[in-house]
C-alpha cells in the first residue's frame, strides 16, 4: 500500500511535468508548522518543486503552481488544494480519505507495509569480535546496527545471511594455543567458559614478549596451525569453541538475533584464498610491491599521486586481510548468490573497504547487480568527549556496559512503579535497559560519536526507548482498564477532530519511512518517526477523550490506541527493542 506522501508524488508528477515540459521532482514534504516566511502555511502536505522550476522556466513561481494545480487530479484525496506564498501548494488530504487509509492499514498485520517486491539475497557483515578476546565497547554499534538490519530486511522479505566474521585465525593462536597447553586444557576452558578472555590472552602475550622459548615455540605451532597439524587444530578448536559459546551469552543478553550457526571466521576462507590470488594473476591484476603481490585498484592513489596498494599477499608468503575479505566478496557473490553485501563496520575502515570493493568490481567479483555497502558508523564517547573507557582506562566491557543499563533501569522501573510484580519488573528492566542501549545508539544519525549518558538514555522523558516503551505500555493499559481488548475488526474508525487527523497523518506516514530506512540504512529516521508517533498520540490522548467518549466515538479512538501500539511495537521490534505491555 502506498503511503500518502508517495500516492501525491503519483498525483503531482505528471502535472509538474506537463507544465515543464520535462521530469520534474514536486518535492512534496509534511507540514510541520503554521507560519513561515512567505505565507501561512496549510495544510497536511506542501509541494515546493515551483519554486525550484522557477529559475528554468523563467516564469514566476506563483504562476507554474498554479498551472500544475489546474493540471492535477486530487480531487479523490484532497479536502483542499491552495497556492500560497510565493509558489508552495498545500495539500489537506481529505477526512474521508484518512478514515479510508487508517481502516485499511488496521486490518493489515503488516501495518501497510508491503514485503519487498523483488526479494534479495542479503548478506549482513556485523559484531567480529576476535577468539580469546573480550567483547568490549567498540563491538556494540556494529552488532545493533547490524541487527537491525537483518531485523528489517527479513521482515521486508530479503532472504537474509548473517555473518559474523569471526577472528579466529592468524599468528596470535600460536602463542595462546601454547599458553592454553602450559595451563592445562581444562582449566583454560574454565577460564575461557567464564568470560575470562582477556586475561588468558594478556598472559599469553606476556609470555610470548617476556620467553623467548615460548616466543620460539609459538612461531612453531602457528607453522603446525596452518600446515593442518591434527593435534594443534584440534586445540585451536577449543579455543575457538569456548569463545563463542562465551560470545553467544553476550548475544543472548543483548537480545540479538546472532546465533552459532552464523560464525563464519576468517578460517573459513583458507582453502579459498590460494583461488583468490590465482584468478587475480590470471586477470592481470596482481603487480609485485617489494616482494608483496599487490592489487592497486583504480582511483586510488597516495597524496605524491602514486597509486595505492592492497596487499593480497605478502612478502613472505602469507596472505593480507584483503586476502580474506577479497576471498568472502567472491563467495558470497559466486557461491550465495547474494546482490547486496552489507559491511557494518566502524568508519575509520571506510578506505580499506573502497579498495577492496573496487578491486572486486576489477576482478569481475562484483558486478551489477551485486554491489557492496559499507554501513559505517562513529565511536561511542564518554562524559570527558573521548573514547569510552574504564577507569584502568582499558575500554568498557560490553557486558558490564550492558549489566549497569539494566541494574539502573531496574531502579528506575522500582521507583516509577513499586506495585510491579518482582517477576514482572526482572523483565521489564531488562527490556527497559538494554533498550535503552539500542536506542541511544540507533536514534543518533550512525556516522556520528555519541555520548553515552545513563541518565539521558534511561529517562522517561525526550527521544529515549523508555519513553517509547511507556507510551506502549499506557496504551495497552487503556484497554485493561476497559476491559476490553484491541479492536482488530476496524469497522467503526471516523477521522474529524485536528488531533485524531494528526495521528492519522503520522500513523500512515509508517510505510514511507520503512522503505527509506530499507534502503539508506540511517536508523535514527524510524526512531524519529517513532519518536513523534509517541509525542502526536501524547497530545491526541490529552485532546481526545477515550474510555469516556460516548460510544461510537469512544470505538473510534480505541481503533486509532490500537494502531499506534501496533505500530510502536513493530517500529520498536525493528530496532531489536521490546514493547512491553506494562511498565
Amino acid at each position: 500500500m502506498a503511503d500518502l506522501e508517495e500516492m501525491l508524488h503519483e498525483r503531482l508528477a505528471p502535472a509538474f511535468a506537463e507544465v515543464a515540459g520535462e521530469a520534474a521532482d514536486p518535492t512534496i514534504r509534511r507540514s510541520q508548522h503554521t507560519g513561515f516566511a512567505g505565507g501561512d502555511q496549510r495544510g497536511d502536505f506542501q509541494s515546493d518543486g515551483a519554486l525550484a522550476l522557477a529559475s528554468r522556466l523563467g516564469r514566476n513561481p506563483r504562476d507554474i503552481a498554479t498551472d500544475v494545480v489546474d493540471q492535477a487530479t486530487l480531487d479523490d484525496l484532497c479536502a483542499t488544494v491552495e497556492v500560497s506564498g510565493p509558489g508552495f501548494i498545500n495539500l489537506t488530504i481529505d477526512d474521508v480519505v484518512l478514515t479510508r487509509l487508517c481502516t485499511e492499514i488496521g486490518r493489515d498485520e503488516r501495518l501497510g507495509v508491503a514485503p519487498a517486491d523483488n526479494p534479495e539475497t542479503v548478506v549482513v557483515d556485523y559484531s567480529a569480535p576476535n577468539v580469546a578476546k573480550e567483547m568490549h565497547v567498540g563491538h556494540l554499534r556494529s552488532t545493533v546496527i547490524g541487527d537491525a538490519a537483518v531485523r528489517l530486511l527479513e521482515w521486508l522479505g530479503h532472504r537474509v545471511h548473517r555473518a559474523n566474521h569471526l577472528g579466529d585465525w592468524g599468528t596470535p593462536f600460536g602463542m595462546m594455543i601454547e599458553h592454553l597447553l602450559d595451563v592445562g586444557e581444562t582449566e583454560a576452558a574454565y577460564e575461557l567458559s567464564i568470560g575470562d578472555l582477556d586475561a588468558f590472552y594478556k598472559a599469553a602475550r606476556a609470555k610470548f614478549n617476556g620467553d623467548d622459548i615460548f616466543a620460539e615455540r609459538s612461531r612453531r605451532r602457528v607453522v603446525a596451525l596452518q600446515s593442518g597439524d591434527e593435534s594443534t587444530r584440534r586445540l585451536w578448536r577449543q579455543l575457538v569453541d569456548e569463545s563463542e559459546k562465551y560470545f553467544m551469552t553476550v548475544y543472548d543478553r543483548l537480545d540479538v538475533r546472532l546465533s552459532d550457526k552464523d560464525f563464519v571466521g576468517e578460517s573459513f576462507y583458507n582453502d579459498r584464498l590460494q583461488p583468490v590470488v590465482a584468478e587475480l594473476d590470471r586477470l592481470g591484476l596482481l603487480r609485485d610491491s617489494e616482494g608483496a603481490q599487490c592489487v592497486f585498484p583504480d582511483g586510488f592513489t597516495h597524496r605524491d599521486g602514486e597509486p595505492m596498494p592492497i596487499i593480497v599477499r605478502k612478502s613472505d608468503g602469507g596472505f593480507g586481510y584483503s586476502a580474506t575479505d577479497l576471498a568472502a566478496i567472491r563467495h558470497r557473490t559466486q557461491e550465495l548468490g547474494a546482490t547486496r553485501l552489507l559491511y557494518v563496520v566502524g568508519t575509520p575502515q571506510r578506505q580499506h573497504l573502497e579498495m577492496v570493493f573496487q578491486a572486486a568490481r576489477q576482478a569481475g567479483w562484483l558486478t551489477p547487480p551485486a554491489r557492496a555497502e559499507h554501513i559505517g558508523f562513529g565511536s561511542i564517547l564518554g562524559r570527558d568527549g573521548k573514547m569510552l573507557r574504564s577507569r584502568a582506562g582499558v575500554p568498557v566491557k560490553l557486558v558490564d556496559l550492558l549489566d549497569e543499563a539494566v541494574a539502573r533501569a531496574a531502579a528506575v522501573v522500582a521507583e516509577k512503579n513499586p506495585e510491579l510484580d518482582e517477576t514482572v519488573r526482572t523483565r521489564v528492566a531488562h527490556a527497559v535497559g538494554i533498550g535503552a542501549v539500542k536506542y541511544a545508539d540507533l536514534s543518533t544519525d550512525r556516522t556520528r560519536d555519541y555520548l553515552l549518558d545513563y541518565d539521558r538514555m534511561l529517562s522517561f522523558d525526550g527521544n529515549t526507548a523508555p519513553y517509547l516503551q511507556y507510551a506502549h505500555a499506557r496504551i495497552c493499559s487503556i484497554f485493561r482498564r476497559a476491559g476490553v481488548e484491541p479492536p482488530r475488526d476496524v469497522q467503526t474508525l471516523t477521522v474529524t477532530e485536528p488531533a485524531e487527523r494528526a495521528l492519522a497523518l503520522e500513523l500512515l506516514g509508517f510505510s514511507g519511512v520503512v522503505a527509506e530506512v530499507a534502503r539508506s540504512l540511517e536508523f535514527h529516521r524510524l526512531a524519529t518517526y517513532l519518536h513523534g508517533l509517541a509525542s502526536t498520540f501524547t497530545t491526541f490522548y490529552v485532546r481526545c477523550p477515550v474510555l469516556q467518549a460516548e460510544v461510537e466515538v469512544r470505538r473510534s479512538r480505541l481503533v486509532l490506541c490500537d494502531l499506534t501500539a501496533r505500530t510502536l511495537a513493530i517500529g520498536l521490534g525493528l530496532l531489536g527493542i521490546q514493547a512491553p505491555d506494562q511498565m
